[in-house]
């Protein structure tokens, strides 16, 4: 099987992601303060996902990813779920990302000068399933089997469900990651992005610098690209630039607007750097990033920008 962003790139020099999810959901009047977070909409109110993925399919994005973040079998089982459902909801995340890709598909202007989009399906860190913000810190306290019996279940699922590519996100911590590629291996065929969160330009949220991550995960083929999501969009510059001299593999950049998650208040704080964010966004590209969205607190308007940038360097 083709690496599906290889496949992408060979007709285009620049994949859009999605903006954030949960952001959008509570426009739409979901209550997301709970340990699911976004995760409890697949059960409650799974058209509203949907709807979200169909408005950044229109706004040009490239990639759906799915609503799977802190959607693991831990999480929903401690909620009361039960094995059978809370398989089923992670399975039903690719599915409500595919029909909305496909419904959005088959309108034929909606073709025009443009890839079919892909759907990534999300594993968030293991600190997600903890709903304190750890994958903000790292440093769990877990084992890497730990680490691989908490991501396998939910990868296994993922790719039942047909997602194209799977998107281990907001990830902290360089064991996890080496715990997620070990669980990859037993998935032959399959394909993931790593995209770390950083505390600054040149560190991972553990302390580890990104350029040792990047050259670490180099030589692995199932790897499609390395780089960072929900990071401040002030770091990301800095941080292509330590990932750039360690691997070959495309560079992903979505980080949020700029503003700090308060995991204690459930809440943002800080200032939002948004209206920088496609001056930001083509800076990005020239430093060599290819895939380029945007995480919590950024848009549809956001990504409606930079598609109609990113299609003009075709």
């Amino acid at each position: 099987m083709m690496n599906p962003l290889e496949k992408m790139l060979e007709s285009q020099p620049v994949i859009i992601l999605d903006g954030a999810l949960a952001t959008e959901l509570e426009k739409q009047g979901c209550d997301l303060n709970d340990d699911l977070w976004s995760a409890k909409v697949l059960a409650q109110e799974p058209e509203k996902i949907k709807q979200v993925h169909r408005n950044y399919f229109n706004a040009g994005a490239d990639c759906a990813i799915t609503a799977s973040y802190q959607a693991s079998m831990e999480g929903f089982l401690k909620k009361g779920y039960s094995l059978s459902e809370a398989s089923n909801l992670i399975r039903k995340s690719v599915v409500l990302a595919a029909e909305a890709r496909d419904e959005f598909w088959s309108g034929k202007d909606n073709r025009l000068d443009r890839s079919k989009p892909i759907i990534a399906g999300s594993a968030g860190p293991y600190g997600a399933y903890l709903a304190d913000g750890s994958e903000y810190k790292g440093n769990y306290g877990v084992s890497k089997e730990e680490l691989k019996n908490f991501h396998r279940p939910r990868v296994e699922l993922l790719v039942e469900a047909g997602a194209d590519i799977l998107a281990l996100e907001t990830v902290p911590s360089l064991l996890e990651v080496q715990a997620f590629v070990e669980v990859l291996h037993e998935f032959p065929g399959k394909y993931a992005w790593i995209s770390f969160s950083a505390k600054d330009g040149k560190h991972i949220n553990e302390g580890t610098g990104i350029g040792e991550c990047a050259a670490w995960l180099d030589s692995f083929e199932q790897v499609a690209a390395v780089g960072v999501n929900c990071t401040p969009l002030q770091y990301v510059s800095s941080l292509i630039k330590e990932i750039k001299p360690h691997t070959d593999k495309p560079v992903i950049v979505y980080p949020n607007s700029g503003e700090i998650y308060n995991a204690a208040e459930n809440k943002w704080e800080g200032a939002s750097l948004q209206e920088n964010f496609n001056s930001q966004a083509k800076i990005w590209y020239e430093q060599g990033a290819q895939l380029i969205g945007g995480c919590c607190r950024t848009g549809p308007e956001e990504i409606k920008d930079l598609a109609a940038w990113g299609r003009k360097k075709e």
